[in-house]
């Protein structure tokens, strides 16, 4: 078994959800629960508030660095739409696209549509006007789908999709790869709630179990998604579960590879 590691780009600053959205109340509601809870330091608390007057909610470069240090194939899904708490430009978005593939990243989109055809084609089109990529994956905002969604994906031109959550191996839906990945950052640590519910030991805990499953059903890769605004010392958890995360499967002698590089390997087969 293969590890996919990918990120999910949500936010890249405070302004962009300036009286938009709820996301900034929720944000300060989210971070006073946690408090109160245990689950979170003081000092994480007042880095969060850093954070905030610093207008910082993204940590790819650092992520990147990270990655590439401990060997790992860097993977983003970033949006050209806005979506639920989704509220960053396409101007925005272009920087970070261009950096990330100066740096030899894998750039995909984090799409929005997953209903209308004609709208998740101008999506595709648009990313891949500003990205100057032909070849390119999605993994939907908030996994959302319908029952059509793969399909229409399909007939798009997307060359992959990591949207369903399952413990199957990757499988064509026409030309389209399907990748769909069995660990999310959010799933583990929130554990059904809004806001951090786990301490380390204990999403460690899960986490192996999670491994352990994907073993027994004998799965190619491993899919993993982990959202760079949690690669900072204001959600301590968070990164450092990240990096045990990877300490781990390194332990257990597991490669790690991006979508590109299995799509390779799969069509040698």
């Amino acid at each position: 078994m293969k590890a996919i590691i990918s990120h999910d780009i949500d936010h890249l600053t405070i302004f962009e959800h300036t009286f938009k959205d709820a996301i900034i109340p929720k944000f300060i509601v989210r971070m006073h629960i946690e408090l109160l809870a245990g689950k979170i330091s003081f000092r994480e608390y007042t880095m969060r508030w850093t954070d905030f007057f610093k207008n910082k909610w993204q940590n790819i470069d650092e992520l990147i660095t990270f990655n590439n240090i401990n060997n790992i194939p860097s993977s983003f899904f970033i949006a050209v739409n806005k979506g639920i708490g989704l509220n960053y430009s396409n101007n925005a978005a272009l920087l970070w696209i261009e950096q990330m593939q100066r740096r030899n990243c894998e750039v995909n989109i984090h799409g929005i549509e997953f209903k209308d055809q004609e709208l998740i084609k101008n999506e595709y089109d648009l990313f891949r006007s500003l990205s100057k990529q032909n070849n390119f994956g999605v993994r939907m905002h908030y996994v959302r789908h319908s029952d059509e969604t793969y399909a229409i994906l399909d007939k798009a031109g997307y060359r992959f999709d990591s949207t369903e959550y399952a413990f199957k191996n990757p499988y064509k839906i026409g030309n389209m790869w399907e990748f769909p990945f069995q660990i999310m950052d959010g799933w583990v640590l929130e554990n059904g709630k809004k806001w951090q519910s786990l301490n380390l030991q204990q999403a460690k805990e899960n986490t192996i179990k999670i491994i352990d499953k994907a073993h027994q059903e004998n799965l190619m890769y491993l899919g993993i998604d982990f959202h760079d605004r949690y690669f900072s010392h204001s959600f301590n958890t968070w990164l450092n579960w990240y990096m045990w995360l990877v300490e781990y499967l390194k332990s257990n002698k597991i490669e790690f590879v991006n979508y590109d590089m299995a799509i390779k390997e799969l069509e040698k087969k």
